[in-house]
């Protein structure tokens, strides 16, 4: 039963809402840096609710089973992955051998659930832009991968989130070494291309495929690709704040602190996208496989020799 709680409450509520408001700063702080006034706060709720009061249009010719299933898939994914997070956080002692592992597979099936999505709709376009989506994870995966395996390294290969956040505890973050500092830069960028933002917004773009994947998608199940992002927005700077900052804290003084964290990883994300122009999925890809994975690896090497 407690588990359930931890699912609804934690895994789904508190970090939609999270997600939300954080989707809010990071619009709010882009329109600011192009001289908009921007959203009010409830905007990224009320664009939600008004999608899914629309229809649902289904192209001709589409696989309507895998139409409506991607996003749900996507979504049910996020959410598992936050719970996983939450209840780690909350109790280390909650953590199970190799859930670092679960977390890593299930951070890939958002993606996943965007390609089905995308070339299910049988639209040109949606598949160009499912394609892209394809070759990006290809490109970012192997980096994510090695900047990970540093925390686990340094846990004396632990594969539980739960002994992770035991160790910083004990030792001090991750991300105060050279190694971890090194593997969290590699982390972050990869995020960045797994949130599909500027400059790895390539996929969608919709100054040339018109959101890509998406573009056939509309009412509730546009609306659960929306929520599913704006969740991973929260998700995904938990993720690295677990692996490499000693988690989130709550009580007195950390609660301020542990804001800091996750609008500070926002804060960044927000300006890199508003600083960099998009670039093509081969730059995408030889970037990832090239500067990135050499900074993971070294990372990584580092981490190996107690550094």
């Amino acid at each position: 039963m407690i588990y359930i709680f931890y699912l609804i409450f934690y895994g789904f509520l508190l970090t939609a809402a999270i997600g939300l408001l954080l989707s809010w700063v990071d619009r709010k702080v882009t329109a600011r840096v192009q001289y908009r006034v921007g959203p009010p706060v409830l905007q990224p709720l009320i664009d939600i609710i008004k999608l899914l009061g629309k229809e649902t249009l289904i192209p001709a010719g589409a696989s309507k089973t895998t139409f409506l299933m991607a996003p749900v898939i996507g979504l049910a994914s996020a959410i598992l992955v936050s719970t996983l997070l939450w209840v780690n956080n909350i109790n280390s002692n909650n953590t199970f051998l190799g859930d670092l592992i679960v977390v890593l597979y299930l951070l890939t099936i958002p993606s996943i659930s965007i390609i089905m999505g995308g070339f299910a709709s049988r639209n040109p376009l949606a598949s160009l832009g499912a394609s892209r989506e394809m070759k990006l994870i290809l490109g970012y995966e192997l980096p994510f991968v090695l900047a990970v395996l540093v925390p686990v390294i340094k846990s004396d290969f632990s594969l539980g989130l739960g002994q992770i956040l035991k160790v910083q505890a004990q030792n001090g973050v991750f991300a105060g070494s050279i190694s971890g500092a090194l593997a969290l830069v590699a982390a972050i960028l990869c995020m960045q291309a797994k949130l599909t933002l500027v400059p790895f917004d390539i996929p969608e773009a919709e100054t040339e495929i018109v959101s890509g994947p998406l573009v056939e998608y509309s009412g509730p199940g546009l609306a659960i690709y929306r929520l599913m992002k704006n969740m991973l927005l929260f998700t995904l700077p938990f993720f690295l704040i677990v692996l490499f900052m000693g988690g989130l804290r709550y009580d007195g003084i950390h609660l301020l602190n542990a804001a800091l964290k996750v609008v500070g990883l926002v804060a960044l994300i927000t300006v890199i996208r508003n600083t960099n122009p998009r670039v093509r999925i081969d730059q995408a890809v030889r970037f990832f496989w090239g500067p990135v994975t050499v900074l993971a690896a070294i990372a990584v090497a580092l981490a190996l020799m107690g550094k």
